[in-house]
């Protein structure tokens, strides 16, 4: 039956029951199985049940009530469910047959997804929004990967047009060899931020005389504008001067990109960009736009009324900004039909809102490793009140900068993609509440019991799991079968907080299963008998994995200490 329901109950514990269930109220009502299995969701609250059927969606003659509440069997949860996470470890939770072509037969090949996302300007400032970007694509990456894509992380650079003309003046200016060598990015971004400064009277002059409909070829061929437009002209054509310090600008600033999402544990497929878009395929596409009736001459310009093409809410959505641009770029890609209608149906952006109030100490926020220098920085000094564990960490800074990178992550997918939040130093950094560093001493706490109890993976494996009738452990156990439901739930919506809220609920659980399912240090004149302790070893263990797999999927890189 687990081929008929697209079930993979050797992956998720909980399909186990669907599928029974399924089986019993089909021979039972009379109605197909697969409703019934669809019909079945899992619960946000353990004290709601395990699965809730919504009687409607069965569309039953008679309903007398709204929801069936049901509950897993205490005595066999444990034993399915711990060994099954004991046995796959970091592979718990996904289902890679989800990204094949065909989940019966690998042969036919895994579906393909491109996820773009950063895209930083080159000589710019890496802002807010890059990093949002940043963090949410890497998830949304992993999230792929692990139900089996084949992913493509692309990073399309803004590495064309008139700005790298008016750097290439500024080298000419201000260039300094040895002041590269040190920093590459920092020092194009200083020279861009000096020349643009020289620019800007020139370029008010031009935009505004533009604005008034005059005649701007004059402006256009003298000044910084002029020997702007002309390099970047030279760029174009094929000059190998030019193009040779264009390289050298972009591969060396990609290699210190490198450096910073490494730290994020975020490593591109492709590096593309504006460059890399050839002036026959722009014209193709302009082509086909006006042969189609799709663009318009209006006073000298090419432009694409959306209206008369049945298009009135194409200014929803979005990082505000972008959503509305990639609205329009997919209505395009719909109205050119063909292999172009097709693309725009699989294309979807996903919308995030902004970071209010982000800066460092060192100012307004330049580059991404301002911003994980400064967080690292925040948790070193944290880490520094409690000096007696401090002593115990043996590589602090490095801790600190694991723990900082988390703080970032964490208040970033807290909330739904699209909400706006303010961004706060001193909440993120603290281990009060649900945050990365709470999440970071969860896991850490898991490991020192682990270490305490020195039990080999045989050993936790073949515990006798029978011995977890508490229901302090039940319920972590109820809690850890949901994981992979979890993150099916996370495709669905591409929604990071998904994996947050429940990483949030396990360890709130564990919080105050301490206590009641003591591992190695009995309470007074009470003994801990030996199978006991193996068994609860065995289930902190496999807690300490969900929340090591969830962790990881989020970006994160999980500390033991």
């Amino acid at each position: 039956m687990d081929q008929v329901l697209g079930a993979f109950p050797s992956l998720n514990p909980i399909d186990i029951f669907r599928i029974a269930i399924a089986d019993v109220l089909a021979a039972v009502t009379g109605l197909d199985s697969r409703q019934i299995y669809d019909a079945l969701a899992w619960t946000n609250t353990l004290d709601k049940g395990d699965l809730l059927l919504a009687v409607p969606r069965l569309r039953p003659p008679s309903v007398d009530g709204i929801y069936i509440r049901l509950f897993f069997n205490p005595q066999l949860l444990p034993s399915l469910v711990l060994r099954q996470i004991l046995s796959l470890r970091g592979k718990y939770g996904f289902n890679p047959y989800e990204g094949l072509h065909d989940s019966k037969d690998s042969s036919k090949g895994k579906k393909k997804v491109i996820v773009e996302f950063s895209s930083p300007n080159i000589a710019k400032k890496f802002r807010v929004s890059h990093l949002r970007s940043t963090i949410i694509g890497g998830f949304l990456s992993n999230l792929f990967e692990g139900q089996g894509w084949d992913v493509v992380r692309m990073n399309y650079l803004g590495d064309w047009g008139r700005q790298y003309g008016l750097l290439a003046i500024g080298w000419r200016r201000y260039g300094d060899e040895e002041a590269f060598r040190e920093d590459p990015v920092k020092h194009l971004f200083d020279i861009y931020v000096r020349i643009s400064a020289e620019f800007k009277p020139e370029d008010e002059a031009y935009k505004a005389a533009k604005k008034r409909g005059e005649d701007t070829s004059a402006l256009e061929s003298r000044g910084l504008l002029g020997e702007a437009k002309a390099y970047f002209k030279s760029m174009e054509d094929g000059d190998e001067e030019a193009l040779g310090l264009w390289r050298r600008f972009r591969g060396i600033s990609i290699e210190r990109y490198k450096l910073s999402y490494a730290r994020l544990n975020i490593a591109f497929t492709e590096y593309s960009g504006e460059s890399q878009v050839k002036k026959e395929s722009m014209k193709l596409a302009e082509r086909i736009l006006m042969e189609r009736g799709i663009s318009e001459y209006d006073e000298g310009a090419t432009i694409v009324d959306f209206r008369k093409h049945g298009a009135k809410n194409l200014e929803v959505a979005g990082h505000r900004e972008q959503g509305a641009h990639l609205l329009r770029l997919f209505k395009l890609l719909e109205l050119m039909g063909g292999c172009y209608a097709e693309l725009s149906k699989k294309m979807q952006h996903g919308t995030y809102g902004k970071v209010m109030g982000m800066s460092t100490r060192r100012g307004t926020v330049k580059f991404l490793t301002d911003i994980l220098n400064d967080v690292g920085e925040s948790m070193h000094e944290v880490m520094r009140t409690n000096e007696a564990k401090y002593s115990q960490v043996a590589e602090p800074d490095k801790v600190a900068d694991l723990l900082g990178i988390s703080s970032i992550i964490l208040q970033d997918m807290s909330g739904k993609r699209i909400n706006n939040y303010p961004f706060d130093l001193a909440r993120s950094t603290s281990y009060e509440g649900d945050t990365g560093p709470y999440l970071q001493y969860a896991h850490a706490r898991l490991c020192s019991i682990a270490r305490d109890v020195k039990l080999t993976r045989e050993e936790l494996v073949g515990a006798d799991f029978a011995l977890l009738q508490e229901p302090h452990a039940v319920d972590l156990v109820r809690l850890m079968a949901q994981y992979p439901d979890t993150i099916v739930q996370a495709r669905k919506t591409l929604e990071p907080s998904a994996i947050v809220t429940y990483l949030f609920r396990l360890t709130h659980q564990l919080s105050s299963s301490y206590d009641v399912l003591r591992v190695v240090r009995a309470k007074k004149g009470v003994e801990i008998p030996k199978e006991v302790t193996v068994a609860r070893a065995a289930l902190f263990e496999a807690a300490r994995q969900v929340i090591y797999n969830g962790m990881v999927l989020l970006g994160m890189t999980p500390v033991d200490q």
